[in-house]
């Protein structure tokens, strides 16, 4: 029969004769055969199958095995036996290499055929060791597939045990060599269909199999994190990733990022090839194992080798976005890359000159995938763009290509950069040692505490709460470092960007201390604030003189112009200057954000002469008025001179003293009243309220020319933008020489109003003019409006002439009160009980002038004429919650800074400190001028141009003074964090319980206050307590 059929082939028969006589040989395979035709067809029909010219032969070969394999199972398997498909695995087959898939193939064919023979496992046994040799010599792809359908169907000849882990992991490293050289896409389905049946292989190993799966992917990181430069592995590694399950990541991850033998080279090499793989088509979770593995990266600190990465495969990975078959997972790995690398715009940068195209090719192709896409990658951009603004050359033509798309909230902006930053991953991978201090949920920014600096860092905070006043501070062009109001620009520009959890403010500190101040001793945080302000008037000042008295020289102090680049448009300077100096009123930034101007006026009661005299002031110094000013009424008369004292005497801190036990002879507290507690407004009226000047008080009139009882009164003329009103608490008793601070509660209402006299021309009585800007003193405060005795006679007939003029000219003059509406900014509080010693904190909300525009039937100017109008309008008066827009403020809008700590609280919390902790009062308040509405529609603005609508774009040398710092940081947390892991390796550590800290309140300088490590605090049971 083989005769037949070898000659048949042979033959010059058409092909349809020959496929009747084929079929009649394979209906012959039931009839009875003798051993040595069976195998004389085997041996046919196998060289036909594997040698065959072309596919007839192999077709008529295969056809006619099968059938008397099928009838002669026996004779087969005889034929068929271990030694022989060892030769073939081993030698080849004739001409053919053991290594040709035609061999597998053909091994496959026969093993289906002798599928239920006892004799296939003596088979199964060989093809185990030879498939492992196989894998070893790395066959090319076709092959590989070849093989792994053949072991896919016959699981029993995939090696076990130890074998069986080795051949994962040299099949792992096989894939790893594959190479694609195609061109056409059928070639490349072909190849990609390939590597899918080799990955497929595997996973059902995996499944059946779990101890393989491990061994299998450390394989798979040594491949992807060598180090050769000769060698560099296939993407086709990706293909594994989706058989990986998804449950393995904490663990496998926290294995990789935590391995003191995992070098940063391999480390990075590893990462670069996994971002790779987003081009690799079909494979699921690549992006969830790379967003996995750069969060593991970031909890344990490791910011160089996420730095290096980031910069060398942002533009890949972003070229990926043009393929939809990988474009969602690119979009993903993109935005965790953009949205983490805070610390600088470079990595955004250089995907910036590449949006424009994609949006609009996108954009016109009209698919329902690519408008998805965009709304989600639109989004991306303008969060990078608000956390780098300040490129307006780079971004103008990216708006221009998303307007059409809507732009997320300011809030949701904040609430994504501030949860994706490196800093704020969670540390779920890492030990307990390992944790880095990232910032806060509020994603604000403390300072850390220098040594009983606390003073200071209630009041930078506060000032930086000040929105209008922080965004002009931020938008100023200053030359020249060695200024303060440069280091206070350079210090809120780091408090608003810095990816630190906290600052620490030495230089300013340095800068800004007054001369008066011993380091590391505790002060007065009203008198600091007073000296700061007046620094950075006078400051200003000295430099438009300088300005003026060299008119050529270009302008130290300017606005800052959108362009970065604002040296390339000096030849604009002057006139922007002329018009910033108009637009200005010729007043520095300090008058025109918190000065206010006050008129004392002096009435002779037995001449009923006046003289008056005209102030500017930063802040309002309150004291504490009797009990029956509570009920809003003014006074007749004010506190004697000695009473004054008691009440108005500020005492400036100077040496460090803890509260205790020991102090009781010379430190006192006042105690708390059982009456109503007083509200601001109260303080405020009898700050206003007329004042009787008698006996060792009496006022030297000038036209009675003797000391006469006088009625001293005080009126606003002139509304700050900011009020600040100092709750004089801290007194100093002259005749028992005790230090005493009022720890009496103070209502604070979120608004009141102010009343504001309308503006008159003052009589400049006294000659000499002070400054604008004073730091007030005991002294200066109590002695405000005391005239003293003249020299000089001869100015008698000039003084009198004056006053007859004053006189005439205030019968003349008509009078009118407006109430200004304000609302609360910002407070400091200090806890303790003197003010050498205790601890200040602060509390803060963003709030700007244009607030209160919103809802203007609150704030209408109150304008009365009538006498009973007019005191009812003079009187400082709080208003309810629903009279101003926001004062029923929403939870978080108000933070709590506690030096380095910072957290969210609300006004309830403000407002009932003192009730809760006794020791903690309010000191000094800051409250924000509401604008009034107008009619012409322009309500964001101020006629003085004071009013920014928006945070300025940081001008290039404050974002490469933050750049240059973040990235220290950085380096500063990965070199903690590797230290941390040394010794943690070396030595077992013990961990202290939390304890009663967690209750401590707010003014605590303990763990969860906001300082080093102090005392407790609040409670009047306190014994002791260090000061910070």
């Amino acid at each position: 029969m083989d005769k037949i059929l070898e000659g048949l082939i042979s033959s010059d028969h058409s092909v349809p004769v020959k496929r009747a006589i084929v079929k009649k040989v394979v209906e012959a395979a039931e009839n009875d055969v003798t051993q040595e035709q069976c195998r004389a067809l085997f041996t046919l029909t196998t060289r036909l199958i594997l040698l065959g010219d072309d596919a007839f032969q192999k077709q008529i070969g295969l056809q006619v095995l099968e059938a008397y394999a099928r009838y002669h199972r026996p004779e087969f398997e005889l034929f068929f036996c271990k030694d022989f498909v060892l030769c073939l695995l081993q030698q080849g087959y004739g001409q053919l290499e053991h290594r040709d898939a035609a061999i597998i193939d053909y091994i496959h064919c026969c093993l289906r055929l002798l599928i239920s023979c006892p004799s296939v496992l003596e088979t199964f046994s060989v093809i185990q060791v030879e498939v492992l040799r196989m894998v070893c010599e790395r066959p090319e792809p076709a092959l590989c597939a070849r093989l792994s359908t053949l072991l896919s169907d016959f699981m029993q000849c995939i090696p076990r045990e130890k074998s069986g882990v080795l051949f994962c992991q040299q099949l792992v490293r096989t894939i790893s060599c594959f190479q694609c050289f195609a061109n056409e896409e059928r070639e490349l389905r072909e190849y990609v269909g390939q590597v899918t049946k080799v990955s497929t292989l595997l996973q059902n190993i995996w499944k059946a199999e779990p101890a393989t799966l491990l061994p299998s992917l450390q394989e798979v990181f040594a491949i992807i994190s060598s180090t050769d430069p000769s060698f560099e592995p296939s993407i086709a590694l990706a293909s594994l990733v989706q058989h990986i399950p998804v449950q393995m990541i904490t663990v496998l991850i926290k294995s990789l990022t935590t391995d003191q033998n995992v070098r940063d080279a391999s480390m990075t090499k590893a990462l670069s090839r996994m971002i790779d793989w987003l081009s690799w088509p079909l494979a699921q979770h690549v992006d969830t194992w790379v967003i996995a593995l750069l969060k593991g990266l970031a909890a344990v600190q490791k910011f160089t080798i996420l730095i290096d990465v980031t910069l060398l495969k942002i533009e890949l990975v972003f070229s990926r976005l043009w393929y939809p078959i990988v474009r969602q997972g690119a979009l993903s790995v993109l935005s965790h890359m953009l949205l983490s690398f805070q610390h600088s715009p470079e990595a955004f940068h250089l995907v910036v000159p590449h949006v424009r195209s994609l949006v609009q090719t996108l954009h016109t192709d009209g698919l329902p995938t690519s408008q998805t896409f965009l709304l989600q990658f639109t989004e991306l951009i303008h969060c990078m763009m608000y956390q780098y603004s300040g490129f307006p050359d780079l971004y103008d033509h990216i708006l221009e290509a998303i307007k059409d798309f809507p732009k997320p909230s300011e809030e949701k902006i904040k609430l994504v950069l501030n949860q994706s930053a490196w800093t704020s991953q969670s540390n779920s991978f890492a030990s307990g040692l390992l944790r880095p201090a990232g910032k806060s949920e509020t994603g604000r920014t403390g300072l850390i505490n220098l040594g009983n600096t606390c003073y200071m860092n209630s009041i930078i905070q506060t000032l930086f709460m000040a929105t209008d006043f922080r965004r002009h501070v931020l938008s100023l062009h200053l030359n020249g470092s060695n200024i303060v109001m440069k280091r206070l620009q350079l210090l809120f520009a780091f408090l608003a960007h810095t990816q630190r959890a906290a600052y620490a403010p030495r230089n300013f500190l340095e800068a800004s201390r007054p001369p008066w101040f011993n380091v590391g001793s505790q002060q007065d945080c009203s008198e600091y604030l007073r000296f700061l302000l007046e620094r950075l008037h006078e400051e200003e000042k000295t430099l438009h003189v300088l300005q003026l008295a060299k008119p050529k020289v270009a302008s130290l102090v300017e606005p800052i112009s959108r362009d970065p680049t604002i040296s390339e448009d000096r030849k604009d300077s002057h006139l922007v200057e002329a018009e910033n100096r108009c637009a200005n009123d010729g007043r520095t930034l300090i008058e025109r954000m918190f000065g206010g101007k006050l008129i004392t006026g002096i009435r002779c009661m037995q001449c009923n002469s006046i003289s008056e005299k005209e102030e500017p002031f930063t802040d309002l110094s309150l004291a504490f008025c009797p009990s029956s000013s509570s009920q809003g009424s003014p006074k007749a008369e004010r506190p004697t001179e000695e009473g004054k004292v008691l009440c108005q005497g500020s005492v400036n801190g100077g040496s460090e003293a803890p509260e205790s036990t020991n102090l009781a002879t010379n430190v006192q507290y006042e105690p708390v009243r059982n009456e109503p507690p007083l509200s601001v407004p109260d303080l405020v009226n009898y700050f206003l309220a007329p004042e009787i000047l008698d006996e060792d008080n009496a006022y030297f009139c000038e036209k009675c020319v003797s000391l006469q009882r006088a009625e001293r009164t005080m009126k606003v003329v002139s509304a700050p933008e900011y009020l600040i009103l100092t709750l004089l608490r801290f007194s100093y008793d002259a005749k028992s020489h005790i230090r005493k601070k009022i720890l009496d509660n103070v209502i604070i209402p979120p608004a009141l109003r102010l009343p504001v006299h309308a503006s008159v021309t003052p009589v400049q009585w006294s000659s000499a003019s002070s400054s604008p800007l004073q730091v007030d003193s005991p002294e200066s405060s109590e002695n405000l409006a005391k005239k003293l005795k003249p020299s000089q006679g001869e100015e008698e007939e000039h003084r009198k002439l004056r006053l007859d003029e004053a006189e005439k000219m205030t019968r003349g003059r008509e009078t009118s009160v407006q109430s200004v509406p304000y609302m609360l900014s910002s407070v400091v509080v200090h806890s303790g009980v003197s003010s050498e010693s205790g601890h200040y904190y602060s509390y803060g909300r963003n709030i700007n002038g244009a607030d209160g525009t919103q809802h203007p039937a609150g704030l209408s100017p109150v304008k009365q004429d009538s006498a009973s109008d007019q005191a009812a309008c003079s009187l400082c008066t709080s208003d309810q919650g629903d009279s101003l827009p926001n004062a029923g403020l929403e939870a978080r809008d108000w933070l709590l800074f506690n030096d380095s700590r910072v957290t969210y609280t609300s006004l309830q919390s403000v407002q009932n400190i003192t009730n809760r902790f006794p020791k903690d009062t309010a000191y000094v308040l800051m409250y924000r001028k509401q604008e009034l509405p107008t009619l012409n529609g322009n309500e964001g603005q101020m006629a003085n141009g004071m009013r920014l609508s928006a945070e300025p774009p940081l001008q290039k040398e404050l974002l490469d003074a933050i750049i240059k710092d973040n990235k220290l940081y950085l380096q500063e947390q990965e070199l903690s964090a590797r230290t941390q892991a040394l010794q943690a390796s070396s030595s077992s550590c013990s961990f202290r319980p939390n304890g009663s800290d967690d209750n401590n309140p707010p003014g605590s300088c303990g763990p969860s206050g906001g300082g080093g490590g102090g005392g407790g605090g609040g409670g009047f049971n306190t014994i002791s307590r260090l000061v910070f």
